[in-house]
């Protein structure tokens, strides 16, 4: 599977953090990309950094789509060889989460699917599933001697024990697509992302870059350790599993992976000037973590890019929005 000859694919959510840098790279690499929003009228200052994009005039193509209505996606999916899900909300807290979360994320994911398999012209679906989908099972993840890879499943009872509704929704949004795709026979590719960072095309602020922002401003850090990949990474990982034949199954997409500690010396050495926290919150040992494999990923992305430039960027980008001085 390669771009020649101006294939045709769609990008679901195509406003969104991960989805706009998709675009972007889906149009360098000559593609005509037909791109679902929930309103292109409505959304007009959500857009302008997609219609800005180089080639957007001539191969990009906006079209209104909504999660959860049947049917929404036949014409965006119409005369796709590849469709790249990655439309479900992203939201840390809810209040109604079968609404806010449930809902749109498995019936948004089973709508675009019933799609491809109605117009029948898709070769491969590749769909942004999380980390959440892995690492929520009960299992230590403070241990350096166990090694997390694309087998580890996340518990959905245990998700619904700690109202961990996000993680819950992109566990079952995936296992649905998985019972879906094996039933009618789809080629399908799921993408688990960790923490994105880095800088963003839309105006908006993703999640995992407020997080950023909020442990920078905080007066002490928490003691855990996260990890974190770079947006561009994520994007380009997108592209190589519709592109590259032999892609198949899961893929955790996790660049670095450290204590937070690490990550505001980092900034501190990057922004001598910030005022970075460097009191842990408690007087417990900096806990250590598992090891996540990025053996089959690297099919995909040959080389993550460094975490000092990803941070570099991220608040680069944020200072550019004027949320951080």
């Amino acid at each position: 599977m390669s771009s020649e000859g101006n294939k045709v694919v769609c990008v679901s959510g195509a406003t969104g953090f991960i989805a706009s840098w998709l675009v972007k790279l889906l149009l360098q690499h000559g593609y005509t990309v037909k791109a679902s929003i929930r309103n292109p009228i409505d959304d007009s200052k959500k857009i302008e950094h997609l219609v800005s994009l180089d080639g957007a005039k001539e191969r990009l193509h906006l079209i209104k789509a909504n999660l959860i209505e049947d049917g929404s996606f036949d014409e965006v999916v119409d005369g796709c060889e590849g469709v790249f899900h990655t439309a479900s909300p992203v939201l840390f807290s809810s209040t109604d989460p079968k609404k806010e979360l449930l809902d749109p994320a498995v019936k948004g994911t089973l709508n675009i699917l019933r799609s491809c398999v109605k117009l029948g012209c898709v070769k491969r679906v590749v769909l942004t599933s999380s980390m959440a989908a892995v690492m929520y099972n009960g299992k230590s993840l403070n241990n350096p001697n166990v090694v997390l890879d694309e087998t580890w499943f996340s518990d959905p009872l245990y998700c619904e024990e700690l109202k961990s509704w996000y993680a819950l929704s992109k566990i079952l949004a995936e296992k649905a697509a998985w019972e879906f795709a094996k039933e009618n026979k789809i080629d399908l590719v799921t993408l688990l992302p960790t923490f994105v960072i880095g800088p963003a095309l839309s105006p908006t602020l993703c999640q995992s870059v407020e997080m950023i922002l909020n442990q920078i401003k905080a007066q002490t850090f928490p003691n855990r350790v996260y990890s974190y990949v770079d947006v561009r990474d994520v994007a380009l990982a997108h592209l190589q599993a519709f592109e590259v034949a032999s892609a198949n199954g899961r893929y955790c997409l996790v660049g670095h992976t450290l204590h937070i500690s690490k990550v505001m010396k980092i900034l501190k050495e990057l922004y001598p000037a910030l005022t970075i926290p460097e009191k842990c919150e408690d007087d417990m040992p900096l806990i250590t973590s598992c090891q996540i494999s990025n053996e089959k990923v690297m099919n995909l992305v040959k080389n993550f890019i460094p975490l000092e430039v990803s941070l570099h960027d991220t608040i680069e980008d944020l200072k550019a929005k004027g949320l951080f001085h």
